[in-house]
């Protein structure tokens, strides 16, 4: 990719901003954006053209991205450079990020959660804090069997029920 079509750089501006709001580095989601719509895979000085972003950022940046697990080093032969492409399935690329996700925010939540409620005098001054601690760690825990009930479907079973949308409300008996 010698340029950036305006296509191109619109969906990139627009991923760096969303990736902010998720809590992603914009420099970050914008290298995803360009390597997910990359034909092929690209090194890092060709994103760093592309980009304007200075060379340091640009390695950082897909450090990060591969500790995600969403880019991947590739190499290109009569090429030396690494050669970086993102996963290009939006399933896997969905279901990678929500599994990092888990691992980051929702894994360690569970276990302080858990400590707490293990932690909270039986007191009657304390009864109303364990309540509230007791029932947001049957949240998570709920919510992460359903995540890993989930999780053991194919994909193609997965994008097949998320299509149903509505279907299922009726094969539940819901309006």
């Amino acid at each position: 990719m010698n340029e950036l079509t305006p296509t191109i750089e619109k969906f990139v501006l627009h991923w760096g901003e969303m990736g902010t709001r998720w809590g992603i580095n914009r420099t970050v989601a914008q290298i995803h954006a360009l390597l997910y719509l990359s034909a092929e895979p690209m090194n890092a000085e060709d994103i760093s053209r592309l980009l304007s972003v200075a060379r340091s950022n640009v390695s950082n940046s897909l450090r990060e991205l591969q500790g995600w697990g969403i880019v991947h080093v590739v190499h290109v032969l009569g090429d030396r450079r690494d050669h970086f492409e993102s996963l290009k399935d939006v399933w896997e690329l969905f279901q990678v990020v929500v599994d990092e996700r888990k691992r980051r925010e929702v894994d360690p939540t569970l276990a302080m959660l858990r400590a707490c409620v293990a932690e909270a005098p039986p007191t009657a001054d304390a009864k109303h804090t364990r309540e509230r601690l007791e029932a947001m760690l049957e949240f998570f825990e709920t919510m992460t069997g359903f995540y890993d009930d989930l999780r053991k479907f194919p994909l193609g079973a997965l994008r097949q029920v998320a299509r149903m949308k509505g279907k299922m409300r009726k094969l539940l008996g819901k309006p």
